[in-house]
């Protein structure tokens, strides 16, 4: 590409969470794909859902890849961070049904160990605070058996969980595969309690999508190829390789385990992005059972826009 036809290239700043959840974006930047869409996908790492969150709304970033139970809480005023205004978000697309292991000590071998305990999540009103609710509720405890402690994002939950000052947390692929290195395991899935989960997508504002459609579009189309070119085996050496330069002490075994999981046969990535209606449902089941105060919400079209994806699928 010439320095001419890159300058033409229009910014798409992108905020997400670190992780090889990623791994289809970068695959999207260094394949091309998202230039080929005529976009430059500029990615940043957040610390928090709450700073996520909170700078996605005032405009700081145009898209989030974020848990659709952070845009449903945001968008009916239960967020973390209060914000000004209606943020008016939306998601897009969808990502996965959300990877996520409730990660203990080895120590732990049954939910009943987790009496008494301090477990951690990204924040306690958004995100995936209610799937550990509801699994540690599936699996026979109260919520005056534990106490949850908002300690930020994976990355920083995983930290403090290698210094032992939790007892556990929702981790998702490649830190729950990290985890058995280090003297710790998944004590359960999410998935097998909740069946149906929309875990993240991509989100924005729908002001920023009204005025900058084209760019949207650009995003879906590079984010698709991107997934198709990872889920082709062929390309498997190639893969690794972009995942062990983008995610820090990542070596070639785990990635290669990370990859299974990912990208396997029997689930990972959503093929081709699409939104699950049946997992859309199940967040906002959980919003309904664990939010406070309950915000009436019974439609689950309220919160996402299929307009883009479908536009983006005739590219």
């Amino acid at each position: 590409m010439s320095a001419g036809q890159a300058a033409a290239l229009e910014p798409v700043s992108v905020i997400v969470f670190p992780g090889g959840f990623n791994w289809p974006i970068w695959a999207a930047q260094e394949q091309g794909y998202f230039q080929k869409a005529g976009i430059k996908v500029n990615v940043t790492p957040t610390p928090s859902s709450v700073y996520q969150m909170s700078r996605l709304i005032s405009g700081k970033f145009d898209i989030a890849m974020t848990a659709f139970d952070n845009v449903v809480a945001y968008d009916v005023g239960e967020g973390e961070a209060k914000v000004s205004g209606q943020p008016h978000l939306f998601a897009f697309m969808g990502g996965d049904d959300g990877f996520l292991s409730l990660v203990v000590p080895d120590s732990i071998t049954s939910y009943s160990q987790l009496k008494g305990k301090k477990l951690a999540v990204d924040a306690l009103t958004t995100g995936y605070a209610f799937v550990l609710e509801r699994m540690l509720a599936s699996h026979g405890l109260s919520s005056s058996d534990y106490s949850l402690v908002s300690a930020g994002g994976v990355l920083g939950r995983w930290k403090a969980m290698l210094k032992g000052e939790y007892a556990g947390t929702l981790l998702v692929t490649p830190f729950d595969i990290l985890a058995r290195e280090k003297g710790m395991h998944p004590l359960g899935y999410a998935i097998n309690d909740l069946h149906h989960y929309q875990g993240v997508v991509g989100a924005t504002r729908r002001s920023w999508a009204k005025n900058h459609s084209r760019e949207l579009v650009a995003y879906i189309v590079g984010y698709k190829r991107a997934l198709r070119w990872l889920y082709d085996r062929s390309n498997r050496a190639a893969a690794l390789k972009i995942l062990e330069s983008h995610v820090p002490n990542m070596t070639a075994g785990l990635a290669a385990r990370t990859y299974d999981v990912l990208l396997g046969a029997s689930g990972g990535f959503i093929r081709d992005a699409e939104l699950n209606k049946k997992g859309m449902e199940t967040v906002l089941q959980l919003r309904r059972e664990y939010a406070a105060p309950k915000a009436v919400l019974n439609r689950p079209a309220t919160f996402y826009d299929e307009s883009y994806y479908r536009k983006a699928a005739t590219k």
